[in-house]
């Protein structure tokens, strides 16, 4: 192993939370080992000389969407991340990744959780930073009471949310649940997915829409996969027309109502399906412009294949995994597909993971 000179962690939870774990890495070795990332992934699938964007880096102190876990441990309630290879909770007190009003809440999340008698041994706590402010979600492992819910109403109005939840049950809607996604607004529901980071969003979004083939027409057709709560859909709508398909039913309605409340109803089409058990076929795909697709961490799977047969022209792969990026990209290449553009994005600011956007074309 090679040494190398470290810098001093910036969290003093630094090296017993299983979180950051790269935060004493010298910041050009950090970025280097970034880009090395993605570009060893793309050479493992046969693409040793792709074109890599510069590593866009988006600094700690800007995650808005942070899922803690929690513990109840004797009398005492533990808040915060798992260590390392571990289900052990670290109990902490800051988190220098997590935008400051997600942070400042997590002493009060830790007395609000103790007095929950719905919570025995485990739960967990998802924030996510919308519009109107922060929207919270509480797992508890038991059956909340009358009073739990009290305690959670109580909560929010203390600390000024706009909706919190019993996971997928909201508890109290105070204000209007709203999130603009370039130009799409939407009402996530509890604990709906959202890119880490605004500033990673913005990027993502901007890389998928310059991958996007030229002389696109009303008519053009775009067929995305994994669309979520529509993060690229309006993006992606502005340019051609767009059939989404996402296998969460709360995340298609919200997406499918802010579609219409925005007129955009004629240009998207939304689709519940799961894409594991019931893939997208190669018939379905044929014959649209484009692919854009966000597969979850251990990739497309089963989807894959459907989505060679269709030889369509340009797919556009976002990635949070290199691991199955290399597997499916070299899928891509014995099909027939070269890489036009790779953009790694650096939203896992003090770790090992990397977003990229990487758009591959039929030579």
């Amino acid at each position: 192993m090679i040494e190398f000179e470290t810098v001093p962690a910036v969290c003093r939870h630094f090296d017993v939370c299983g979180g950051c774990t790269e935060q004493d890495v010298p910041a050009p070795r950090y970025a280097e080992a970034k880009l090395a990332t993605l570009a060893e992934a793309l050479a493992q699938a046969g693409y040793s000389d792709a074109p890599i964007a510069p590593l866009l880096l988006i600094p700690m102190g800007t995650r808005r969407r942070v899922d803690f876990a929690a513990m109840r441990v004797g009398g005492a309630v533990r808040l915060g991340f798992h260590a390392a290879r571990s289900r052990d909770v670290v109990d902490i007190t800051e988190c220098p990744l997590a935008r400051a009003d997600i942070a400042a809440l997590i002493g009060p999340l830790r007395d609000l959780l103790g007095r929950l008698a719905g919570f025995r041994k485990t739960g967990s706590v998802l924030i996510n930073a919308i519009d109107t402010g922060l929207d919270v979600s509480v797992v508890v492992d038991g059956e909340a009471t009358a009073a739990d819910r009290s305690w959670l109403v109580a909560f929010a109005r203390t600390h000024g949310l706009p909706r919190i939840s019993l996971g997928d049950e909201p508890v109290l809607v105070a204000r209007a649940i709203t999130l603009d996604l370039g130009g799409l607004t939407v009402a996530p529901p509890p604990g709906a997915f959202l890119q880490p980071t605004s500033e990673g969003e913005a990027a993502i979004r901007a890389a998928v829409i310059a991958g996007l083939p030229g002389r696109l027409t009303r008519k053009s057709r775009i067929v995305e996969l994994y669309a979520g709560i529509g993060t690229l859909t309006g993006a992606l709508a502005a340019h051609a027309r767009v059939h989404a398909v996402e296998g969460s039913k709360p995340a298609c309605a919200a997406l499918e109502a802010g579609a219409r409340i925005a007129g955009l109803s004629g240009k998207i089409t939304v689709e519940t399906r799961d894409l594991a058990r019931r893939p997208v076929t190669a018939r379905e795909l044929a014959g649209a412009a484009a692919i854009v697709l966000d597969p979850p961490f251990d990739g497309a799977g089963p989807q894959m294949r459907a989505i060679i047969e269709a030889k369509v022209p340009r797919i556009i792969y976002v990635s949070c995994n290199p691991e199955a990026l290399a597997r499916e990209a070299k899928w891509l290449r014995q099909a027939g597909y070269g890489v036009v553009a790779a953009s790694p994005i650096d939203q896992f600011a003090g770790s090992v993971h990397l977003e990229a956007v990487v758009v591959f074309a039929l030579v």
